[in-house]
């Protein structure tokens, strides 16, 4: 499997940060973690999908793992293909008991969309900030409405711009589309993922 995410110089430089982080490298996906992923929409697209860069880190009982890497599809359309690269933050554990959600940046046809009925967008009327900064979605509207209405979150969405999230059960995904997080920002990366983690573990019932 070749190694896409930026080629050798960016590798070495994800395992050093990953060494100064306390996590374990490793090149490729040699355990098979994308099949974890399959239920996610990033991980539903397009073909030819690659995970690589991997850092992981777990707590002592193995109840929270926290990873982040690079991950790349193909979507191919008639003789054109196009490839999308992005650094992916994943947690799993026990402790979370996320809904089914996705949230991701609302831009104008999203609010066309919602306007028209085509589309789901639970918005809170408290929250205009957020809400017209994000697109909120989840069958279960009452539960999602639980998890996301709580004043850190809304205040770290405020603040943070551009952010796609997805959640289901004991897995939640945080990233930016198309974009490969730089190696000197992972750290900060990984403090915004335990920093929500935190927050959504407390989850009301």
């Amino acid at each position: 499997m070749a190694i896409f995410s930026g080629g050798s110089e960016r590798t070495e430089q994800l395992r050093q940060v990953a060494f100064k982080l306390n996590m374990e490298f490793n090149e490729q996906d040699e355990y098979g973690m994308i099949g974890l992923l399959r239920d996610f929409q990033l991980f539903g697209k397009g073909g030819r999908k690659e995970i690589s860069n991997l850092m992981t880190q777990s707590s002592q009982l193995m109840e929270d793992r926290f990873h982040v890497f690079d991950y790349k599809y193909t979507i191919s359309t008639g003789k054109s293909a196009h490839t999308f690269r992005q650094t992916v933050l994943f947690i799993n554990s026990k402790r979370l008991s996320m809904p089914e959600m996705l949230m991701k940046p609302e831009h104008f046809f999203n609010k066309i969309g919602t306007w028209l009925g085509l589309q789901q967008d639970i918005d809170f009327e408290e929250h205009k900030v957020f809400s017209d900064n994000y697109l909120l979605q989840g069958e279960d509207e009452a539960r999602v409405r639980r998890t996301m209405d709580q004043e850190e979150i809304i205040r770290f969405f405020t603040i943070e711009k551009d952010w796609y999230l997805e959640s289901v059960g004991f897995f939640m995904i945080f990233y930016q589309r198309n974009r490969l997080i730089e190696p000197n920002e992972i750290k900060h990366l990984h403090e915004r993922g335990v920093l929500l983690f935190e927050y959504f573990k407390k989850e009301p019932l």
